[in-house]
Formats: C-alpha cells, sequence, structure tokens
C-alpha cells in the first residue's frame, strides 16, 4: 500500500506542478468548473428530446435515472466510507488554481470521473461517434481535476472505472426490465419500442385496432410503476443518511416519547405515526421518515384510482406525474411532518366526499367521510377548512343540497366531532393554550391596520412573496395552470362541471382565506398544502379535455413542466450535485440545505463542551436549548440524551413562566440544584456579536460563561454557529 500511495503521489505532484503553465491555468476553472455546462447540457437535452425521436428521449430517460442513482448510492456513500483526504490538505506544495473551489468532503473516488465516464458510457451506447468527443473531454476532466489539486490519480481511475461501471449495469437492468415487464404489462408499447438500447419506434399496425380498454391499462400500470418507483426512492433517500432531521421533526420525535391526547401546538398523530416509525426501525432518521413515502405512494394511489373513475386514464396518469414533480408535494414524501399526514386524510375525505354525494350513495358512504376528515383533524387543525369546503359546496351546488335531507352529512360531522375529543380534552386541562398559540402564529390578536398605506406595504412585502414562492415550490408550468382553470372551468362540459364544482370546493377556502391573511402577515408556503391537490386536479381534467378539442400548447406546457419538475426534484434532494455538474458553489449563507445537514456535528459540539465542563468542575451537567428546534435535535444526536429522553432527560429547553412549546408541559430542570450546565442556541450565521445571556439564565445560574461564538462544519463546510454558555451552579 505504501508503494502505491508514493506512486499515486508522485505522479499528482508531476501533473500538478510539472504541467503548470498559463493556458493551463485559465482552462481548468472553465473545464472543471464548469461554467457552460448548463447551458450545453440544458441545450443537449432539449434538442434530444424534441429533435432525436426515440432514441434521443431514451437517452435523456438513462442519463436521467442512472446517473442521479449511481451518484447517491454508489459514489457517495464510497467517497464518504472511505474519506479519503483531500491532497491540497494532505500534500505539501500543492498548487491551487484561482477561480476553482475546493471541496471538503472525501475525494475517494472522484465524483466528476464518475459523472463524465458515466455519461459517456450511456451516450456511445445510443451514438457510437459520440466517443470520439466525449472520451477526450472525460478524460481531460479527469486530469484537470488532478492539475486543480483536488485530487489523487488513483481518485479520478476509481471514479472512472465506478462511473462506466455503474452506467454499464443501469443499462443493463433497465433494458432487461423493460424486457421482461414491459412485454407483460405494456404489450401495446413494448411492439413499438421493443428494445430500449436499440430504440427504434415501430408504428403501430394499422389494421390493428387499437383497444381503447387496453390502453387505458397501459396508462394505470404505468401510474402504479411510477408510485412504487418513487417510494422505493424515497425510502432509500431517507436511508442514504444524505440529510438528518429538520428541527421540527426531532422535536416531534421527542413527542413520540411522551403520548398524549394532543400537543401545544399540533394534535396527536404526528406524534403516534413517528412512535410506529421508530418501534419498526429504531431511534434513527430513516425510523423517523419511514411513513412518508408510503403517506406520499397512497395518496397518490388514491388519485390515480380516483381520476381513472370520474375523469380518465389520461388524467390518472398526468396527476401521477404532476405531484410528485412539483417541489412542495416532494418534500411531504421525504420529511416527516404533519402535513402528509394532513394532505393524505383531506384527499382520502374528498374521494370518499365525491361518493357520497352521488343519488345512489349509503350512509356508510358519509361514515367514511367524518372518519377520514376526523384523522385529517387529528394530524393538522387546518383540516377544520374541509368543513367550510362542504359548506361552500352545498350552497353552489343544488344537487348537493339534496343530501343534508338525509342523515348522511349529519352523520359525517357527528363522527368528526367525535374525534375531535382528544384535543377538546388536553386543551380544556390546559387552559386552551392551542388557541392562544394558533392566534399568536398567525397574528390575529393584532390589528389589521386596512389603511391604503399598510394594505399597500404588506402587499409588497408579504402577498408577493407568498405568490411567488407558492409559484416556484409548486412548479410554475402546473401551479399557473391549475389557477387559470379556477377562472375557467365553468365553460368546460355540464357534465364535467359538478366534479369541477367539488374539486373547487374542496380547495378554495384554504387558498381563499391565507391569500387574505397575507395582506397582515407571513403565510409559510405548506399552509395551503391541502389545496393544491384538488386544484391540480380540476387543472387536469379542464385543461385534458383542451387538449382533445385540439389545443396542442397543451402538451408543450405540460412537458416543460416535467423538464423543469425533475431538475428542481433532484436538486431539492441533493443540492450539492450544482457544485457536482458546474463546479459553481452556492454560498453557505444562501445554502437551504443546511436546515438539514449537520446537527450531528452540532451535537457533538455541543456535548464536547458538556464533557470539558465536567472535567473541570468534577460535577454532573445537563445541557439547556435556547430553541425547541435545537433542543429536539441533540436530544436525538447525542447518543446519552437519546437514550434518556423518556425517564430522565439530559436537554431541557430553557425553563420559562410562560407556555412557548411542549417543553413546557414537561418536567425541566429545577430540581437539579447546584449542577451546572451547558446552554446552546443558534445565532446569526453571518458572523454578528453573540447576544449576551438570557435574564432567566443569570436569575438561574449562579455564574455564566461565555464560551464564544462556535461554527460548526460539516465536510468541511459552515453550517451553523452556535453561542455556547458555561453555566454554573443552578440556585
Amino acid at each position: 500500500m505504501n508503494w502505491l500511495k508514493t506512486i499515486d503521489s508522485t505522479l499528482f505532484h508531476w501533473i500538478n506542478s510539472s504541467w503548470s503553465n498559463p493556458l493551463l491555468d485559465a482552462l481548468t476553472p472553465i473545464i472543471t468548473g464548469g461554467r457552460f455546462l448548463p447551458i450545453i447540457l440544458l441545450v443537449s437535452s432539449v434538442l434530444l428530446i424534441c429533435k432525436g425521436k426515440a432514441r434521443g428521449r431514451i437517452l435523456c430517460l438513462f442519463l436521467f435515472i442512472v446517473i442521479p442513482l449511481g451518484q447517491h448510492f454508489a459514489i457517495g456513500p464510497i467517497k464518504e466510507a472511505v474519506s479519503r483526504t483531500r491532497p491540497f490538505v494532505q500534500e505539501t506544495s500543492v498548487r491551487l488554481i484561482s477561480g476553482v473551489s475546493l471541496p471538503h468532503d472525501g475525494c475517494m473516488p472522484s465524483g466528476q470521473a464518475a459523472i463524465w465516464f458515466a455519461a459517456t458510457t450511456i451516450v456511445f451506447v445510443f451514438y457510437r461517434r459520440s466517443v470520439y468527443l466525449l472520451l477526450p473531454y472525460s478524460i481531460v476532466v479527469g486530469l484537470l481535476r488532478i492539475y486543480a489539486g483536488v485530487h489523487y490519480p488513483s481518485d479520478v481511475l476509481c471514479g472512472a472505472i465506478l462511473g462506466t461501471g455503474y452506467a454499464g449495469a443501469g443499462l443493463w437492468i433497465l433494458s432487461t426490465l423493460w424486457q421482461k415487464v414491459g412485454s407483460l404489462w405494456f404489450p401495446l408499447w413494448w411492439k413499438q419500442l421493443p428494445n430500449l438500447l436499440q430504440p427504434v419506434l415501430r408504428p403501430p399496425d394499422k389494421n390493428a385496432a387499437v383497444n381503447v380498454t387496453d390502453l387505458d391499462a397501459h396508462r394505470i400500470r404505468l401510474g402504479y410503476v411510477i408510485i412504487f418507483f418513487l417510494m422505493l426512492a424515497n425510502l432509500a433517500y431517507n436511508a442514504s443518511g444524505m440529510i438528518t432531521l429538520t428541527e421540527d421533526e426531532a422535536y416531534q420525535w421527542t413527542w413520540s416519547k411522551h403520548l398524549a391526547l394532543s400537543y401545544y401546538s399540533k394534535p396527536l398523530l404526528i406524534a403516534f405515526t413517528q412512535y410506529a416509525g421508530t418501534h419498526l426501525w429504531g431511534d434513527t432518521v430513516f425510523g423517523v421518515r419511514f411513513f412518508p413515502p408510503i403517506i406520499g405512494a397512497l395518496t397518490s394511489l388514491a388519485i390515480l384510482r380516483f381520476m381513472s373513475r370520474v375523469a380518465n386514464s389520461r388524467v390518472a396518469l398526468a396527476m401521477c406525474i404532476i405531484m410528485p414533480l412539483s417541489p412542495l408535494l416532494a418534500l411531504g414524501s421525504v420529511i416527516m411532518t404533519i402535513d402528509p399526514l394532513n394532505v393524505m386524510f383531506w384527499i382520502f375525505a374528498m374521494i370518499a366526499g365525491w361518493k357520497a354525494v352521488q343519488e345512489n350513495s349509503k350512509t356508510r358512504d358519509w361514515c367514511w367521510v367524518g372518519i377520514w376528515m376526523g384523522l385529517s383533524l387529528l394530524s393538522k387543525y387546518t383540516a377544520l377548512f374541509q368543513l367550510l369546503s362542504w359548506i361552500l359546496f352545498f350552497a353552489i351546488s343544488q344537487n348537493a343540497r339534496k343530501q343534508l335531507r338525509r342523515s348522511g352529512p349529519w352523520l359525517a360531522l357527528l363522527i368528526n366531532l367525535l374525534f375531535s375529543t382528544p384535543i377538546v380534552i388536553w386543551n380544556w386541562q390546559r387552559h386552551w393554550i392551542t388557541l392562544q398559540h394558533v392566534k399568536e402564529g398567525g397574528r390575529l390578536e393584532e390589528g389589521w391596520g386596512f389603511t391604503p398605506a399598510a394594505l399597500l406595504a404588506n402587499f409588497l412585502k408579504y402577498t408577493l412573496e407568498f405568490l411567488g414562492t407558492e409559484t416556484l415550490l409548486l412548479n410554475p408550468f402546473f401551479i399557473i395552470p391549475a389557477i387559470a382553470a379556477l377562472f375557467l372551468f365553468r365553460r368546460s362540459q355540464r357534465q364535467k362541471s359538478e366534479l369541477m364544482l367539488y374539486l373547487f370546493s374542496m380547495g378554495a377556502p384554504v387558498f381563499v382565506f391565507y391569500f387574505i391573511l397575507t395582506i397582515h402577515t407571513r403565510v409559510l408556503p405548506n399552509w395551503i398544502a391541502p389545496s393544491v391537490v384538488p386544484f391540480f386536479c380540476l387543472g387536469a381534467i379542464y385543461w385534458e379535455q383542451r387538449y382533445s378539442e385540439g389545443l396542442t400548447v397543451v402538451k408543450r406546457v405540460f412537458k416543460a413542466g416535467v423538464a423543469l419538475g425533475i431538475a428542481a426534484v433532484v436538486l431539492l434532494h441533493d443540492l450539492s450535485l450544482v457544485e457536482m455538474f458546474t463546479g459553481y458553489h452556492i454560498p453557505d449563507a444562501l445554502d437551504s440545505t443546511r436546515r438539514v445537514k449537520g446537527y450531528a456535528e452540532t451535537a457533538q459540539v455541543v456535548e464536547n463542551a458538556r464533557q470539558k465542563l465536567i472535567a473541570k468542575d468534577g460535577k454532573p451537567a445537563f445541557i439547556i436549548g435556547g430553541h425547541y428546534g435545537i433542543t429536539g435535535e441533540l436530544s436525538f444526536h447525542i447518543p446519552e440524551a437519546k437514550s434518556r429522553v423518556a425517564t430522565d432527560p439530559l436537554v431541557f429547553f430553557l425553563t420559562s413562566t410562560k407556555p412557548q412549546n411542549q417543553f413546557y408541559f414537561w418536567p425541566g430542570y429545577t430540581d437539579k440544584k447546584g449542577q451546572n450546565a451547558i446552554f446552546a442556541r443558534e445565532i446569526d450565521f453571518s458572523g454578528t456579536n453573540s447576544p449576551g445571556p438570557d435574564a432567566v439564565l443569570k436569575e438561574q445560574f449562579e455564574s455564566i460563561t461565555d464560551v464564544g461564538p462556535v461554527m460548526v462544519e460539516s465536510r468541511g463546510r459552515p453550517m451553523r454557529r452556535l453561542q455556547i454558555l458555561e453555566c454554573r451552579g443552578l440556585k
């Protein structure tokens, strides 16, 4: 091994130093930094999809599936397991090139080499002459990564071998699946395209009539495949360890250790869901996040079947594509928050409700409406808006009002009220603290200030932010047509108008309420989540009708939405791909993924500070978090705190006289008289001066020592800035 390391180091210095010349110095940031690569990739992809026929489209499909999966599940884990130090850190006399970013994660194997050799392999299978261009370019990229001082030759060689290997494996697996599964599940399409690696699209047999039922079955089966594949991909992503828990997830994980009828800010179902996930898979990130992919799959499956019944298979399949390619909904299939549960049960209630309002419905159909609405209420208080949805639908639909003469709707309302019992009991015992929290969160107690100046200021500050954020997070090519359909659908066919009125009613109250609220305060994007799927369903039905009538621009807009959605969702899962593909380093202050990274390192920094305090003073010490989020993260990521969280906590929230979060209702640290503590809170990432100790801490402890701001890094990148205080002698 020493002999191999010596050769590796010698070759590195020879390339890094001996090849030195101004031309290579100028080309290296351009080629390895990929300044023009995004434009080249975008133009190439558009040309292949639009002009490449079946071969170009299948090629793009392979590239978009195989390379991200290979990077996530082959290159990433190996790089993390090997953890080889970069040469510019380990070696002496390394030349660094101006304009080349210096990554601080492991360097074995080279990610860029893997990407380019994988792409070369895939493109070669479809266009043989491409090897004369792509292979030399891939070799140049690998050599220039060595020249730039960020990789050893062996890193590049291993990356090239692995990239070629996973590309070949991906090609073989996908083509074999199509041969085995495609011929059975999709015979009509398989006859037109029997070989993915030689994609020549055969024209359909003009003498053979296409059975519409068979075509519908193909689309529905494809929907099943998409749902199943995305569920497995999201489960694998959560198991990969690429991101840690959000603050809310960690905070609500502590709830699962104290099961109750309700909680300070949320109903009980999130805690019970996390309880189930962690009892299946342990107190791990995967255990906490086991259910979101399943919830997302169940929601999509319900919509697929519902839309195939009330509309057609084309609309149903479109919804299976639209939902996971809208970033806000895609997040709900990964992160364990209250929104996936709320949306799923809202959709179940919506589907059951459409069956219940039919003339031949039965009382049990309304019972299911009440059950699903009740479970939605136990997920999030926004579920109460569905009562307004029903009031709106009864008001605008004469046929629906006939149901009010029957016992069904009133029985559903009774069941819904019964489901609210745990929330009512818990809040009644605690002086209706949740109502106070909701009013404070929405600033409902403050004056609205309906003056022209105030309205204009809030419109510019909050309303435009709300509209812009929702447009981006819901994919502009999907949400804008859906919103347009809300104003145009009354012109649609009469037999569809009742369904569209129903879908409109299921989403409008939520959206309208929060839109109006934006003239008073900031509204977070996820607050309108229950209205999104009904709006998408309405839009899909309306625009599919227009497409059937000959409006071909609908198809082009849909394709643009798919392309944008794939790019957005992939980057949402791994923002580091931007730097890997383009070389552009996203500024740390603008990196939104910091909120799901680096908490294990944060916990280690705080625990090290606690151990130092114990060693200095020779007495026990506990931890105090300055925010509920960091309190939950430290409780989850410090092994001792995790084992003690339910019985004898090590981490506490700062004691207060007024309820601020759920920690107020659990035992605090007031009984630890004489003990020391470490206080930790996150402070301004930009580097401003740390705030002084809280007045509460000064009253509680005999002395407080500011350890100073501590920058927490993960894989060489700053993630958060902490203020750490040594608190001695609890009074």
